[in-house]
């Protein structure tokens, strides 16, 4: 049979019992490995707690908080452990072998509002604090949104005059001034909505909404800071923006040196092969007015919906963490059998998610100026973190390694 013989009926009724796109970082792979069974599991508003004594403990002494990122759905312990612990630093059993217990923060919901998922935060810590036996402070942070929602907590627990006994807030690759998905990838998963709403639902959830610094609600819309990011950063500037107890650390997967990442403005990034998707292709944000990012072509007969841009930063090029976006579109699409017509090439899998500038608090990223700066000859105090690492190379986003995951375990050990 050939890829001519489906219908449009078929086509679509395949779309919409296929798996939904959804944009996350980490391992593509199910992990091999079974993580340890915890000491205790907290129910916590939203979320859940998998606590895990230090090596030789029998009790919380040491307590240390990490809140899980953006994802659709709850979070899945066995795929943390995974990204965490058994890939190219082994993070969670360092921390252990140190004396450190470890308490692992999921959501029920990993694409609700930040305010939300930061309820089940103030509740691990409201925990911890109560059953840890000693006075040693807590450290509290968390990975990409994860350090968002941990930076909300505390700073809205210091806001209420609660003590959070915490002595360090980390932040791990944490988009602090903003995330980025190419317009054009947030145009497809709009324009497909009405074949599988999956992709556009995760574009459009409260979470995403905070955390990109420019966003689409629908394949034609104008690119924007959405509603909900406005409302978010209002209301920790109100309540003083950032914790001011704890010292306050974060790491970057992105350089210091503003080298992008080999990413070219206007470069053509995806493909669209098969019959039901021809004529459909992405390209890397360019700066200035009227810039084509996407043409969108699904199931519908020519010609193919362009989308345009105006005064956007250069963005898919920029230093910082990588996320395999339009790799993972591809790879999606190349799931499905080759008689719907949807074969698709990615020419660049990757684009900037999580630029450097963001990552450790120091720019805004709304200027190629400020997101190609150079922040290693910037003066270290213009940042908001009181100390920042950045990596020796542009790697994808929340990638574990000894670089950043080791200095964030030596800053922990500095609490005593």
């Amino acid at each position: 049979m050939s890829e001519q013989q489906a219908t449009e009926q078929q086509i679509r009724k395949a779309l919409a019992a296929a798996e939904p796109i959804i944009l996350a970082p980490g391992p593509k792979e199910p992990p091999t490995q079974i993580p340890p069974v915890p000491n205790d599991v907290w129910d916590l508003p939203g979320g859940t707690a998998w606590v895990y004594h230090a090596e030789g403990s029998h009790q919380l002494t040491r307590p240390v908080i990490l809140a899980d990122g953006f994802n659709m759905g709850p979070s899945n312990l066995d795929m943390l452990w995974q990204g965490l612990d058994w890939e190219q630093y082994a993070f969670l059993s360092e921390l252990r072998r140190r004396g450190r217990d470890v308490i692992i923060v999921g959501f029920h919901e990993r694409s609700a509002a930040i305010q939300q998922n930061a309820k089940a935060v103030i509740q691990a810590i409201n925990q911890a604090c109560k059953m840890r036996v000693g006075n040693h402070r807590l450290a509290v942070g968390g990975f990409s949104m994860g350090g968002l929602v941990t930076r909300y907590a505390l700073t809205k627990m210091e806001h209420e005059r609660i003590d959070h006994e915490t002595g360090l807030y980390f932040s791990y690759d944490t988009p602090h001034r903003g995330a980025w998905i190419p317009i054009g990838l947030q145009a497809f998963a709009h324009y497909s909505r009405e074949l599988n709403s999956g992709f556009s639902d995760q574009i459009n959830s409260d979470a995403a909404r905070q955390l990109l610094a420019w966003h689409i609600e629908e394949w034609d819309g104008k690119p924007r800071m959405d509603e909900l990011r406005e409302k978010l950063l209002a209301e920790l500037e109100r309540m003083g923006n950032w914790p001011a107890i704890p010292m306050k650390i974060g790491v970057a997967n992105g350089v210091g040196t503003g080298q992008g990442n080999g990413i070219k403005p206007g470069d053509h990034t995806v493909e669209g092969k098969g019959l039901t998707i021809l004529g459909t292709h992405l390209y890397a944000q360019r700066s200035g007015d009227n810039q084509l990012v996407a043409k969108l072509r699904l199931v519908t007969p020519p010609p193919a919906k362009e989308v345009r841009t105006d005064d956007l930063p250069e963005f898919d090029g920029a230093p910082g963490g990588t996320l395999e976006g339009f790799g993972i579109l591809a790879d999606k699409l190349n799931e499905q059998p080759p008689i719907l017509g949807l074969k698709t090439n990615a020419l660049i899998r990757h684009h900037s998610f999580v630029p450097s500038v963001s990552a450790v608090a120091i720019r805004d990223v709304t200027t190629n100026d400020d997101l190609y700066i150079n922040i290693d000859r910037l003066e270290p105090g213009t940042s908001e973190l009181d100390e920042f690492r950045l990596a020796s190379h542009n790697e994808p986003h929340t990638l574990m390694t000894e670089e950043l995951g080791g200095w964030i375990v030596e800053h922990i050990g500095n609490l005593g």
